[in-house]
């Protein structure tokens, strides 16, 4: 039973739904500010999303200056740009028994929750 969250220290929301969903010591922690995300585990998120894109932050402040400078051609140029900086990944990433829940959406949470019995 693997449970893991991607998520970022300085991040309000992120600590809001980690207290939201009660992450405990069942949980990995990594903070992708201080342990950046490798392209191992982009390929292993890519593996349950089938798309970078959908892995994007897509109101990251930094993503329109680099979108300018470098315009996503495909969907692998996502993926490049989720190895460049941290804060273009959605967060908080939930990894819970093999299945993934990406971004802070009501939604999603709710989907969290319902994935750890805590609805």
């Amino acid at each position: 039973m693997k449970r893991k969250v991607y998520y970022l220290s300085t991040c309000d929301t992120c600590k809001r739904i980690m207290k939201e969903v009660n992450v405990d010591e069942s949980f990995e922690k990594q903070d992708i500010k201080t342990e950046p995300i490798t392209e191992e585990q982009v390929e292993s998120l890519y593996a349950h999303t089938k798309s970078y894109e959908a892995l994007i932050n897509k109101r990251a402040r930094k993503l329109k200056a680099a979108l300018e400078a470098n315009p996503v051609k495909s969907d692998a140029d996502y993926k490049k740009l989720l190895l460049r900086d941290y804060t273009f990944l959605k967060r908080p990433v939930f990894e819970i028994d093999g299945k993934l829940f990406v971004g802070n959406a009501a939604k999603t949470v709710a989907e969290v929750k319902a994935a750890l019995g805590k609805e």
